[in-house]
């Protein structure tokens, strides 16, 4: 390994062969520093997922199992182009050209932030309608499954930091320890393992003795990340070592699981048997939930929060317990708080049940830093290994972190960055209170904005992030349409996913709200 310095620092790096000084691997750029940008083919997803003919196997499907093909030009056959377009991002990502692939991203959130704002107006033209019969719908999206699972165990080597991280943050809490300041260091520790490709060695002996594989910010998530991964660390064990990690990914095939799981109660208690196989097939067929499922990292665990919250809408209780558990998984789901606490319309006695909720929860999952003797020395290390962190963290993963490439001729756009924190926490809650009185359909569109919105200010942006708004971008397309102002469809009279005879009201059952009433459509197949 040769390294190639100028007046900025290293500014290239490279393998060179002793014998015959030819250098067979080089880096410049981002690629110096940050390993993830140089393009290794099957990094992240696995290698055979991201095969050409395996991505767009996954890409077509998904369109033609979802598109109203009777209406090829509508603008939600648009939408789920678009929600694929990131693969034209991800194509240059791993080809290593990370200048290209980045600025690609964001015309894509741009369009799903202004389509979440208008559908979240109340200005959809209806649900998007599949033309596949209900039962090939289930029965694809049950393939889809088992294959995605399949891939995810054929691949065991495929954990990368994160899932380490929270195999490594669960095995501190087993011990005793809260994850913050506790996870494995490298340092000037003892070595006891073998060296990598770069000559470095991971695994050193730990305070607790034994040898372990450093992952020294490991402690950058919210509680729940880590709580998520006891019960199949205490399963599975962790052996120190970066190793296979079963614990890893049994916890990213649970959550992967669960999303489905809610998706299918939140499509059984808005539209029935058929858009609960919609909304399964939707995050079996989408390749970047394939993606995250096999990179085994935490992403899914947020979105699962949130969607069973979305099952169970018309409980307040619900709504602030997921909030708060999808939030001290992944911060950006706090933004959501404003919105969800004054879901149908604004209304003290279920913003204070909600508050209440909310409060249980965070303080719940924060019983992890009594397992410190310090507890206001382990809120500064929370806070200093998370949020303080994250906010001054660099990246070449946004325009905002390009910066440090200024004097490659890269423009530095970080005084933009601000300016967007700022609109995202007055979205966050203007959408609280506009429109004034919301269904089901304007929350799913409206969270989706907000999780665009958060993710259009982050530094350190990554396809990996995709499944925390994709279930709600996937409700705004398949959702009925439900308010007072729509009544339910009577005897013989078609709903929204089928004709027939009427089924019972799911109100009947699962009350929304008392001015916000869903209609159950036929369960039966359109022709």
């Amino acid at each position: 390994m040769k390294a190639w310095y100028g007046e900025a620092g290293q500014v290239a790096q490279g393998v060179v062969e002793d014998t015959t000084g030819r250098v067979s691997e080089s880096w410049t750029g981002p690629q110096v520093a940050w390993k993830m940008a140089r393009g290794r083919a099957g990094a992240f997803g696995g290698k055979t997922l991201v095969k050409p003919y395996v991505w767009l196997a996954f890409c077509l499907i998904f369109l033609v199992g979802l598109a109203d093909l009777r209406r090829p030009l509508s603008v939600r056959n648009l939408d789920l182009l678009v929600l694929l377009a990131f693969s034209i991002s991800l194509a240059f990502f791993n080809r290593g050209e990370i200048f290209r692939s980045v600025p690609l991203v964001y015309p894509v959130l741009g369009y799903l932030l202004v389509r979440g704002l208008w559908v979240g107006s109340g200005r959809r033209a209806g649900p998007l309608r599949s033309v596949w019969p209900t039962w090939v719908l289930a029965a694809t999206a049950v393939f889809l499954l088992g294959f995605r699972i399949g891939l995810n165990v054929e691949t065991p080597r495929g954990v990368i930091d994160v899932g380490l991280a929270g195999v490594a943050g669960a095995n501190r809490i087993l011990d005793g320890q809260a994850p913050y300041g506790n996870m494995p260091q490298r340092g000037t520790l003892e070595p006891c393992g073998p060296k990598d490709t770069d000559g470095q060695v991971r695994e050193r002996i730990q305070k607790n003795g034994r040898c372990e594989s450093a992952i020294e910010r490991g402690d950058t998530y919210g509680p729940v990340s880590y709580l998520a991964y006891v019960p199949a660390t205490a399963i599975f064990g962790w052996s120190g070592r970066w190793d296979s990690l079963p614990a890893a990914h049994a916890t990213s095939i649970a959550f992967d699981l669960l999303t489905i799981l809610g998706l299918v109660l939140v499509g059984l208690r808005f539209g029935g048997f058929r858009l609960a196989a919609l909304l399964a097939f939707a995050w079996a067929a989408y390749p970047f939930t394939a993606y995250t499922l096999n990179a085994n990292t935490n992403d899914a665990i947020m979105p699962a929060f949130l969607v069973f919250g979305f099952a169970l809408v018309s409980s307040a209780w619900a709504r602030g317990a997921a909030v708060a558990l999808a939030g001290w998984t992944k911060f950006g789901a706090l933004l959501l708080a404003p919105l969800w606490a004054t879901y149908p319309s604004f209304d003290v006695r279920r913003l204070v049940r909600f508050a209440v909720a909310f409060t249980v929860a965070t303080l719940l999952v924060f019983t992890v830093l009594l397992l410190e003797p310090d507890l206001w020395r382990a809120v500064r290390t929370f806070w200093d290994r998370t949020l303080g962190f994250q906010v001054g963290r660099d990246s070449p993963f946004s325009l905002w972190g390009w910066g440090q490439y200024h004097a490659e001729g890269i423009p530095d756009l970080g005084f933009i960055q601000p300016v967007l924190v700022a609109l995202a926490v007055v979205l966050a809650l203007l959408v609280a209170f506009v429109p004034r009185e919301k269904g089901p359909l304007e929350l799913a569109a409206l969270t989706a904005a907000v999780l665009v919105a958060f993710q259009l200010t982050l530094t350190h942006w990554f396809y990996l992030y995709l499944p925390w708004l994709f279930p709600f971008v996937v409700l705004w397309l398949l959702l009925p349409d439900g308010g007072a102002r729509h009544a339910s469809p009577g005897p013989g009279m078609p709903g929204p996913y089928g004709n027939g005879t009427r089924t019972a009201s799911i109100d009947e059952a699962f009350p929304v709200s008392a001015s916000h009433s869903i209609s159950a459509p036929s369960m039966r197949t359109p022709p």
